[in-house]
């Protein structure tokens, strides 16, 4: 495993999450554990799987455009006492593999990871047939199944030796694109199950995962300077999610949740679930794909058409610390 710092914080940022968890952590892997293989629907290449390719033909397995059948194989192998990895795009594995994955992986509790790559809005111009925004949803109402969604591909890059260490099925959601900004060029002690503190206020909190924690950031920026000064958390994993942190946290007036995702479902949805439990839950916004299907564009448009970027971000909450006055 190689370590977090400035120098290979560069190289992933310039590969992002799916390039550096690909081209970079499985591979190591791989070169660790004789017993891990690599299982793909046809992308090898466009995953970044090359290295994998040429250096252990014999446990990299493409099944070609067949997804279903790739659960099924993995789940094969994983019974076999193997550690499994099973990728291709997002909305194709969460969605058209949903049965073989809820009754192979979660009921059976197979040690199968599965890389959800170019999760969210990634894929741009493909359209609304390749985004995946209900994905955390579908995956973390299965049973058994651990659900992370990295916020930078440091963090991906060790979500991967997490996982390694950790028995039964698993989703790793893959988001952003290349020369995405990394937020840790320094070691920190990545653990499933934890938030991560991103920036201390005393405002607000805003919880985020996956790339919406740096527009988050961002967006933190923009709001203190007008006065508002937020807290902005890391909710890398979002099942089983970390309910301590949360209920630190509770006792502030508003909890902002921000998500590449639909709302209904995701992150925002786990949060929620578990604020109404509380005597005297805060105030929720959550901030996400307002359940529709968004005309296509580029990445950075769609965000920003979705109010996902920082400035939409801004805008939301100030509406509604105006309304609540």
């Amino acid at each position: 495993m190689q370590k977090i710092d400035k120098k290979n914080g560069r190289m992933w940022s310039r590969l992002g999450q799916r390039g550096t968890v690909c081209g970079a952590a499985l591979p190591e892997l791989m070169k660790e554990k004789e017993n891990c293989y690599v299982i793909t629907a046809d992308l090898a290449h466009l995953s970044g799987l090359d290295r994998v390719k040429q250096n252990y033909p014999d446990r990299l397995i493409n099944v070609g455009i067949a997804e279903q059948n790739m659960i099924g194989v993995a789940a094969g192998l994983a019974f076999e006492g193997n550690l499994v990895f099973a990728t291709t795009y997002a909305t194709f594995i969460s969605m058209r593999s949903y049965e073989q994955i809820r009754h192979h992986l979660g009921y059976q509790k197979a040690n199968v990871k599965i890389i959800g790559s170019a999760s969210g809005l990634a894929m741009g111009m493909s359209g609304n047939t390749h985004y995946s925004y209900e994905d955390i949803a579908i995956m973390r109402a299965i049973p058994n199944m651990t659900v992370i969604s990295p916020a930078d591909a440091s963090e991906a890059y060790q979500a991967v030796y997490a996982a390694d260490e950790q028995e039964g099925p698993m989703y790793i959601r893959l988001s952003g694109n290349l020369n995405e900004k990394v937020l840790y060029q320094e070691p920190y002690d990545f653990q499933i199950g934890k938030a991560v503190t991103m920036k201390k206020g005393k405002d607000i909190v805003i919880i985020a995962t996956g790339g919406s924690v740096s527009e988050s950031i961002y967006a933190a920026e923009k709001l203190e300077e007008k006065g508002i000064c937020p807290t902005v958390l890391n909710m890398h994993t979002i099942k089983p999610l970390d309910m301590e942190t949360l209920k630190e946290y509770s006792k502030e007036k508003l909890i902002v949740t921000v998500e590449e995702h639909n709302i209904i479902g995701g992150l925002g949805s786990a949060v929620a679930e578990f604020l109404t439990s509380l005597k005297n839950p805060p105030l929720q916004l959550r901030i996400g794909i307002e359940d529709e299907f968004l005309h296509p564009g580029g990445y950075e448009y769609l965000k920003q058409n979705a109010g996902l970027d920082a400035d939409g971000i801004c805008r939301r909450i100030e509406a509604l610390l105006r309304r609540s006055m």
